[in-house]
């Protein structure tokens, strides 16, 4: 049965209101610290202005506080309904008749609606800006590469064999890689040589490789100042794979993925991504599920304080349950589609059970 549309809407104004301030929160501190960190870096570069800073931190803030939205959703839902109790509001609701799966409609629609909207309007822009933050900051500090917590790996195929590239880092806005290492193999697979260099950029049809130094088990050490490898791959599909996932907006996931595909790239991280996010507003419902598991006890009962730490506990339990899954698809262990909705299935789950343990007995 559905909740009437007047109360509904009281309700919803209620949820939307609180989730809204506690993210609003969270994206200023967010701000305000990253702002600090970025002008404590800006010492020795002259170009890193205040105003640059500024601009840098703004854009740097929304991927930064999009990884706490589901805490936002968990939290604005719990001081909603500790809110509406408070207030004896959820009381009267309850004699007149609304039961709790009644006035938790609004939470559960607000989430989705929130959860729908940071996937397809809040990542995009996120991404985007992202994408101008790394441009920024290496106009800024003069960083001519892009930091990454793992090398790149790159296969391609050739006329002369297959190839295995490894770099140690990228350009923001070039095909070009550091801190490269090749492995050469013949048509047949067999491992011919090895070639090492200061940075390789991919043109179309070769990769150019500057200081190289050749290793060949049949032959004694080469080096060149420029040389040549021939390759199937095209610069648009390296550049796009330089780009982290989370710097990609989701619009354009679906394209990104099929075209490294097709590059023989290797897509686990972007198709983990993208069903993250697919899976997000099941993750805001499960989070609106464990905050009403724990916020509608009566204040006149007491214990409010415990309903809150464990509120606490039971978020940051799937958050941590989240990233392990996450860890999991991402070294290949499971599938990345078993890997993002299993949290938010399991959480919507066991909150279903535990407010049918509440409501129902």
């Amino acid at each position: 049965m559905l909740i009437g549309r007047t109360l509904g809407s009281y309700f919803s104004r209620q949820f939307l209101k609180t989730i809204f301030l506690v993210f609003a929160t969270v994206f200023t501190l967010v701000y305000t610290l990253d702002f600090v960190e970025l002008m404590r870096r800006a010492g020795d570069a002259p170009a890193a202005t205040p105003a640059v800073i500024a601009q840098l931190a703004l854009f740097r803030t929304p991927a930064i506080a999009e990884q706490v939205m589901p805490f936002a959703v968990l939290f604005g839902s719990m001081a909603a309904l500790l809110q509406l109790s408070r207030k004896l509001e959820l009381v009267v609701a309850r004699a007149a008749g609304i039961s709790a799966w009644q006035f938790l409609q609004p939470g559960f629609l607000i989430a989705l609606l929130i959860g729908v909207l940071s996937v397809t309007v809040y990542n995009p822009v996120s991404a985007i800006l992202k994408q101008r933050a790394s441009i920024l900051e290496t106009q800024t500090f003069s960083r001519p590469t892009q930091n990454r917590e793992k090398p790149i790996w790159i296969r391609q195929r050739s006329q002369d064999g297959q190839a295995i590239l490894r770099g140690d880092g990228s350009a923001t806005d070039s095909p070009t890689l550091y801190g490269v290492t090749v492995y050469a193999f013949d048509p047949t697979g067999v491992f011919t040589h090895r070639v090492e260099a200061k940075e390789a950029t991919l043109h179309e049809g070769f990769w150019e490789l500057k200081d190289a130094r050749i290793l060949s088990a049949t032959e004694e050490p080469q080096s060149h100042e420029r040389y040549l490898i021939a390759s199937n791959l095209q610069p648009s599909q390296v550049r796009q794979s330089f780009i982290e996932p989370d710097a990609v907006p989701f619009w354009s996931l679906r394209e990104t993925i099929n075209r490294m595909a097709q590059a023989d790239i290797n897509v686990t991280a972007y198709q983990l991504h993208y069903d993250l996010l697919l899976a997000r507003p099941l993750l805001f419902i499960a989070m609106v599920f464990v905050a009403a598991s724990v916020s509608l006890r009566f204040f006149r009962f007491g214990g409010v304080a415990m309903m809150v730490l464990g509120g606490v506990a039971a978020g940051f339990m799937l958050y941590v349950a989240t990233e392990l899954m996450a860890e999991l698809g991402a070294a290949g262990i499971i599938s990345s589609l078993v890997a993002a909705w299993f949290p938010a299935v399991v959480g919507s789950l066991l909150g279903t059970l535990a407010l049918l343990h509440q409501e129902d007995g």
